[in-house]
């Protein structure tokens, strides 16, 4: 993990073409905003870790038997 110490309207570049700029600091809360192309999903780790998990649970052995007799 890279880690990178940033103020205040201060910004990080990833990969040619997504802007991550620190907004506001207040106590322990530091808002952000990022700026990326609107193909790039961006997803808060908890719910990204949500979707991953209903993926998992969609795939069950009669979708896949369903699947199967599709093809």
């Amino acid at each position: 993990m890279l880690t990178l110490s940033r103020k205040k309207n201060e910004s990080l570049v990833i990969n040619n073409n997504i802007e991550v700029t620190i907004l506001d600091i207040k106590g322990d809360q530091i808002k952000i905003g990022i700026a990326a192309p609107r193909e790039v999903p961006i997803y808060r780790k908890e719910i990204y870790l949500e979707i991953q998990e209903a993926n998992k649970n969609s795939v069950t052995e009669e979708s896949i038997a369903a699947l199967k007799e599709l093809l």
